[in-house]
């Protein structure tokens, strides 16, 4: 492999600078769905490989975010179709880890990674990037029907997995 020296194209100038403008916000996401940082990572990496694949063309694009949360959710959807859901560990943990003050975020994501992918990015992009209904469909190539049942759907298991926190500390 040859490191290349010497100055950037436009086109690679005008890439660099999509990611470093987009890294954190995407990052996060790539999070929300995934559960794990370094799962993220490597999801937003392969993504933006392939965003740079095709770069001379997408950069003409009217919203390259909008772009890169797409290629996002169906990478995930796509690695989790592979795995089928089975997380193999070697060791069991003996007890669950002590309840601390982040204990309610932790519960919150915890939950979401309980969620079906599908269920999963719909609530993520409905309220971690703030998208409508018809926004949430075509970054999921779906009809807007089927994000509003995954999303009542995935709202009503959130429910029944996460306790409701002022109910709780008043007893």
């Amino acid at each position: 492999m040859t490191d290349r020296a010497g100055p950037l194209s436009a086109a690679d100038t005008s890439f660099v600078a999509f990611v470093e403008s987009a890294w954190q916000r995407h990052l996060r996401l790539a999070l929300l769905l995934t559960g794990d940082r370094w799962q993220a990572e490597e999801l937003l990496q392969d993504s933006l490989v392939r965003m740079y694949e095709r770069w001379r063309r997408l950069s003409r694009h009217d919203d390259l975010h909008a772009y890169l949360r797409r290629v996002l959710t169906n990478s995930h959807t796509s690695v989790w179709r592979r795995r089928r859901r089975e997380n193999l560990v070697a060791d069991v943990p003996d007890r669950p880890a002590p309840a601390g003050p982040d204990s309610d975020a932790d519960e919150l994501r915890r939950a979401l990674r309980a969620l079906p992918p599908r269920q999963r990015a719909v609530v993520v992009l409905r309220h971690y990037e703030d998208l409508s209904e018809r926004q949430v469909a075509e970054a999921l190539n779906c009809s807007v029907g089927t994000v509003k049942s995954q999303y009542s759907r995935a709202m009503a298991k959130l429910r029944d997995l996460v306790r409701e926190p002022v109910l709780e500390r008043n007893r």
